[in-house]
């Protein structure tokens, strides 16, 4: 029998990527409201506080998913800036275009290792739930690219799975998810942020189930 993971995952992929896709767009929203307790609204609401993005900045979100961060990150630059996110998943692309109202925020298909944007085109990069979805090696691959693609002094939020520590709920979470989930190993991120060009400046939990690091992209010497 197939776990939740597998359900919602293999859609029409992106032929450029090796990481895993969502397929079930509707029903990953209902997974996320159901396993976020409630707490969904609040927790991206501070994600998109500590991203430090301000009214009129350009930001990306990489594996954007339905959208439910991007469209966050919209209310918070509001119409004078603008809001990009990519995804390699077309049907969760075209549901999250579905959903969202504001001109300036965007969607395209793609993929975090190999971003098409332009060098420094970005004041913030976000991306939440989706470092884990890429196999290991392209995990520096990936955060190399989203380096490249901020400006300068531009900002970085990383949000992921943050496994719970009993072992009955890793259980519980393996059975359900799959074990990529349960043994995801979030407190690797800030090695592999720094590995990446960054510097870390914070990091914390939200509640419940998300691990966060913010970096910046130095300034040129």
């Amino acid at each position: 029998m197939k776990n939740l993971g597998q359900l919602l995952q293999h859609g029409q992929p992106h032929p450029d990527t090796e990481g895993s896709t969502i397929a079930n767009a509707r029903g990953y929203e209902l997974c996320g409201a159901v396993c976020f307790g409630g707490l969904r609204p609040w927790a991206y609401g501070r994600l998109a506080r500590l991203s430090g993005a301000r009214p009129g900045d350009r930001v990306l979100d990489v594996g954007s998913g339905t959208g439910y961060l991007t469209r966050r990150m919209a209310k918070t630059v509001g119409p004078t800036g603008t809001v990009l996110g990519i995804d390699p998943a077309i049907e969760v692309v075209e549901y999250a275009r579905g959903k969202t109202r504001e001109t300036y925020c965007s969607y395209e298909t793609g993929v975090a290792e190999a971003l098409t944007a332009p060098d420094a085109s970005f004041d913030v990069v976000v991306t939440s739930l989706a470092v884990h979805h890429l196999p290991e090696d392209l995990r520096p691959v990936a955060l190399r690219e989203m380096c490249r693609v901020l400006r300068p002094g531009g900002r970085l939020l990383v949000a992921d799975f943050r496994a719970p520590r009993t072992r009955p709920v890793r259980h519980l979470i393996a059975a359900t998810t799959g074990h990529v989930m349960a043994d995801y190993r979030v407190d690797l991120l800030d090695g592999l942020i720094v590995d990446a060009g960054f510097e870390v400046r914070g990091r914390g939990d939200v509640r419940p189930w998300l691990r966060y690091v913010q970096g910046v992209r130095p300034q040129k010497s």
